[in-house]
């Protein structure tokens, strides 16, 4: 049985018109979408995601970020898919990040305090079964 993740394309993302290239390196990797939405993130929503990061110093202007636009979550799956995402987003600072990687193609860093890095991508097994309840119910 084919595993399955969540991807949040964040509202960076969404602003910049990248949706259909993000998807598209994810569909060209071999992994399926299950099911895609255009949502607003709500502050209830933002709360359970971030549940470990909620009483951080730096969770307020996560939460603003995240709610600044339009939001598209994507379950996707396939074996092995939640490292093989993970890969493909290349790490979470996108100066960093590695050539080739979503982040290291198409971010980069900001004159911001929060790190602005266009997707988001579940970590384990057990986060990406919890961010699904989160994003699809």
């Amino acid at each position: 049985m084919a595993e399955q993740t969540l991807i949040l394309i964040k509202p960076d993302g969404v602003e910049r018109g990248l949706i259909g290239e993000i998807l598209s390196r994810i569909e060209r990797k071999g992994y399926s979408i299950a099911a895609l939405k255009v949502v607003q993130a709500t502050e209830d929503q933002l709360a359970r995601h971030y549940r470990e990061h909620v009483d951080k110093p730096f969770y307020p202007g996560v939460r603003e970020y995240m709610m600044r636009g339009p939001i598209v979550a994507a379950l996707v799956e396939g074996e092995r898919v939640i490292e093989g995402i993970r890969s493909l987003c290349g790490t979470t600072d996108p100066t960093t990040a590695a050539p080739g990687t979503i982040r290291g193609d198409l971010a980069r860093s900001w004159d911001t305090s929060t790190i602005i890095n266009l997707i988001h991508a579940s970590d384990s097994p057990e986060s990406a079964e919890w961010e699904k309840t989160v994003w699809f119910g």
